[in-house]
């Protein structure tokens, strides 16, 4: 089993559906003081907002629809993502929600803890880990990076030697 250690400082991903945004802002005014210790990198709109909002550094990134899930999915799985905090509307169709579906399957492929909803923002924000270094466990991918998938590990001749 590998293990990672999240410092006390944890680098956390804010993202919320339109209908959410107010809803995210206001969970985000009331922890001010704990988002105020960490890193914290949003998609677009939502970043803009926080930030004016909150008066605290938000690193930005595409606006979600625009790739900006898709940027922090890459983040997830380049480990430059402590956990996620997405106030995501199910009663909503979004143009992207293939995008949503793959960044919610990226934090559960590498034990990312994520939030859905303001109850479970609440509990992790809570959590006496988030004031302390923390192990937490990454999965083992090697059998699957290793399989063997008929006709696809074919070695190619060279072009030269054709």
């Amino acid at each position: 089993m590998e293990y990672v250690t999240l410092g006390e400082r944890k680098r956390i991903a804010l993202i919320a559906h339109d209908s959410r945004k107010r809803d995210l802002i206001e969970w985000a005014r009331f922890n001010r003081h704990i988002l105020a210790e960490h890193i914290v990198l949003a998609t677009g709109t939502t970043g803009k907002l926080l930030e004016q909002e909150l008066g605290i550094e938000i690193t930005k990134l595409q606006s979600g629809p625009l790739g900006g899930d898709q940027q922090i999915g890459a983040k997830i799985a380049e480990g430059e993502v402590d956990f996620v905090i997405f106030f995501w509307d199910p009663l909503e169709a979004q143009p992207h929600d293939v995008d949503v579906k793959a960044l919610l399957r990226l934090a559960v492929v590498w034990n990312i803890p994520i939030a859905c909803n303001r109850a479970s923002a609440d509990f992790m924000f809570s959590s006496p880990l988030m004031t302390q270094e923390y192990q937490r466990t990454i999965p083992d991918y090697e059998v699957y990076s290793a399989r063997i998938i008929p006709g696809g590990n074919r070695k190619e001749p060279d072009e030269r030697q054709a």
